[in-house]
């Protein structure tokens, strides 16, 4: 058998997440489904980062060993013929046997795009979030800074997370307003060596209780310190988050994503 990693582009919204459950109503049980039909073999793959439920992704990356010969083209449009139209792979390239879509990411990069609107969102409806009270953004800024760095992220780790260790280390976390048709639409730019389970959307939900003014800058260093979920907002809506892809060394040559202008 010979590795292959591929690029996996998917719309959360109608599944629940990303790891196969025995319902089947999740986006790997869908990948898995359509490479082996593809194949006409059995195919199993391990991803780079597990979305949940409604999540999206730009670039999941996956590995696999493939049973048959095919050329990489060939495993793009054949396996998307058994797809459903919200889940595409995108690329497809051989790896070395080392290779390991999860193991060998360096980092991960993740996107919340918040809609501050009068009007609840409805073309954008499931890609992203929304609130109507406005959003003071440097107050979310100052309140973001001191998240950056290495720490114990307890405060913001789901009761069911599998992590061996809440310490992460939290590279970046950029926010950016952009004024469109739709009202204000904000931009949440996390990166970091890896995530706890629900540790962006559990942030976005202390972010938001800052910038509208619910609770002060400081405290957010307060919650963090706690190490406590009790003290944090709770968990924002899975709508609006986007799984941006994982990054890896060069020699790997695993191609990074790239957004469109509907998502910069």
């Amino acid at each position: 058998m010979s590795r292959i990693a591929l690029g996996i582009r998917y719309r959360g919204t109608a599944y629940q997440g990303w790891q196969s459950q025995p319902g089947g109503r999740t986006v790997q049980d869908h990948l898995e489904d359509a490479l082996s039909r593809f194949a006409a073999q059995p195919i199993r793959t391990v991803c780079a980062g597990r979305t949940d439920t409604g999540v999206h992704a730009i670039n999941q990356v996956v590995h696999l060993d493939a049973p048959v010969d095919r050329e990489p083209a060939s495993w793009v449009r054949g396996t998307n013929r058994y797809l459903p139209q919200d889940i595409a792979v995108q690329w497809c390239t051989p790896v070395p046997d080392g290779f390991h879509a999860r193991n060998c990411a360096t980092g991960r990069r993740y996107r919340y795009r918040l809609l501050e609107s009068p009007v609840r969102p409805s073309l954008e409806a499931g890609l992203c979030g929304w609130v109507f009270v406005r959003l003071q953004g440097q107050a979310m800024r100052e309140a973001a800074s001191c998240l950056v760095g290495e720490h114990d992220f307890s405060a913001f780790r789901a009761a069911e997370c599998q992590a061996v260790s809440p310490v992460k280390n939290l590279r970046e976390l950029a926010i950016t307003r952009h004024e469109t048709m739709l009202g204000t639409l904000w931009h949440f730019d996390f990166e970091a060596s890896a995530f706890l389970h629900h540790m962006v959307r559990n942030i976005m939900g202390c972010l938001v209780f800052v910038g509208q003014g619910r609770r002060p800058v400081s405290w957010m260093q307060e919650v963090l310190d706690s190490r406590s979920r009790q003290l944090a907002a709770p968990t924002f809506s899975p709508e609006g988050l986007f799984f941006i892809g994982p990054s890896y060394e060069p020699k790997w040559g695993i191609p990074a994503a790239v957004l469109s202008s509907g998502e910069t």
